[in-house]
């Protein structure tokens, strides 16, 4: 072997290992953070001591104060509030609905039906009650225009199959009322909006109408109640968790040892804390409607603050979508706007996971996702919103994830390890009392 070869074999393996030792450092930097963090943990007993602080002015603050209502205020604007009836209510109100229509054709005047407006132009956010209310305004939806005429047709058979269906004295899904008439309804999509209007029209909840939607809703922990006279353990419920009864009037008797209520966006980091049975370690109860809330999930998560008492803390993705989501629980949907009261939990405290965090716990640029410009149009409009206005730290974390143009999932955590999330993450959160 010549010399000038020679030096160059020589040469080689110690830059190559150099290169290589230089690259093992960099990958192994977050996770070198991550056990730092970890290290940052005090003994679970003091982190209790913290979210007893938090239960317990959460129990003194329910004790003594009294919830405002749409009638305490003075608004510039009348609005419209539905409220739960019996079903005897309810037939009563469509009989007389269906009478004042006889009246109007036996007259020569044709019918119609006085629907209530629920345009977004016909909605407002009250902050006193921090949530979206619907004022008084309606349209009329009349038979004999050609127009309305169709809208009018299903209203009516809504009207109908909801008086059957309470005359029964049973529940149906949506999808049950759907298929009684495809091709009336053509859409399921039709159908719900009339349910909704029908629900509005009547002045009652969506559940006095005896028609649900199909379970989606799932909880675990520390909480006992009974459904339908059947006692519910939700600490043994194994990983899936016990369904949430998509009729809600027939849960009854609630009981609980938990500090707090934990809300999870989605149905892979409830496995996870449930597995990991993170309600034994920290005693709460863990509720997720995996993605978008159904109604049942909402009524059940505000009737267990409501009744128990218990803060709420949210877990969700850092993304527009996931403070969308947790918007919806605590100030209600534009859609559902007129049913807000029984609908919406208030002070619902964003645990995580937020803009911020992803430098603080150095989540891997690989498991950063970039913003499309969809996601940013949607975060600006958030910025927009008046409950998010009115929330400093709402702004600081959504202004900078539109400026990073940066988002991640609750998942993204699993790069520290499958059960970063139960043994580092919350823990740490929630002895920092770090919440917005």
């Amino acid at each position: 072997m010549s010399e000038k070869k020679r030096r160059r074999t020589e040469a080689g393996p110690p830059a190559a290992s150099a290169s290589a030792s230089a690259a093992s450092k960099k990958l192994r930097r977050p996770d070198s953070h991550a056990q730092g963090l970890r290290k940052l943990l005090k003994p679970d007993a003091e982190i209790l001591a913290s979210v007893r602080e938090m239960y317990d002015a959460a129990q003194s603050a329910a004790s003594s104060s009294k919830a405002l209502t749409l009638s305490d205020l003075s608004l510039s604007a009348a609005c419209r509030e539905v409220s739960d009836c019996d079903a005897a209510s309810v037939q009563l109100a469509i009989e007389r609905a269906v009478l004042a229509m006889a009246r109007s054709i036996l007259a020569g005047r044709g019918f119609s039906f006085d629907v209530p407006s629920r345009a977004s132009s016909n909605q407002l956010y009250v902050p006193e009650l921090d949530r979206i209310v619907l004022r008084d305004k309606s349209s009329s939806r009349p038979f004999a225009s050609l127009s309305t005429v169709r809208k009018a047709t299903i209203t009516a058979r809504v009207l109908s199959l909801v008086y059957a269906v309470l005359r029964r004295d049973i529940h149906v899904t949506k999808r049950d009322l759907f298929y009684t008439d495809v091709k009336l309804f053509q859409d399921q999509s039709q159908s719900d909006a009339v349910l909704d209007d029908v629900s509005c029209m009547l002045g009652c909840t969506r559940s006095s109408l005896h028609v649900v939607a199909s379970e989606k809703g799932v909880v675990v922990g520390r909480l006992v109640f009974t459904d339908d006279g059947d006692r519910i353990d939700c600490t043994k419920m194994g990983i899936g968790g016990k369904a949430i009864p998509p009729n809600i009037d027939r849960v009854g008797n609630l009981e609980s040892d938990a500090l707090f209520i934990l809300l999870v966006e989605k149905d892979a980091a409830f496995m996870r804390l449930a597995e990991d049975r993170f309600y034994n370690r920290f005693p709460c109860i863990i509720v997720t409607a995996k993605g978008q809330p159904d109604v049942a999930t909402r009524l059940f998560l505000r009737r267990m603050k409501t009744e128990l008492k218990l803060p709420v803390l949210a877990l969700v993705d850092s993304d527009p979508y996931g403070l969308k989501i947790l918007s919806v629980y605590m100030c209600g949907s534009k859609n559902m706007s007129y049913d807000s009261s029984n609908l919406t939990t208030p002070d619902i405290k964003w645990l995580g996971v937020r803009p911020s965090d992803l430098d603080k716990y150095r989540v891997p640029e690989q498991c950063r996702l970039p913003m499309t410009e969809q996601d940013v149009k949607a975060g600006k409009d958030l910025l927009e919103e008046d409950f998010v206005k009115r929330n400093g730290g709402w702004v600081k974390e959504l202004d900078m994830m539109v400026k990073t143009r940066q988002k991640a999932e609750i998942q993204a955590l699993s790069s520290f390890g499958f059960q970063y999330l139960t043994e580092v993450y919350l823990p740490l959160k929630l002895q920092q009392r770090d919440w917005l």
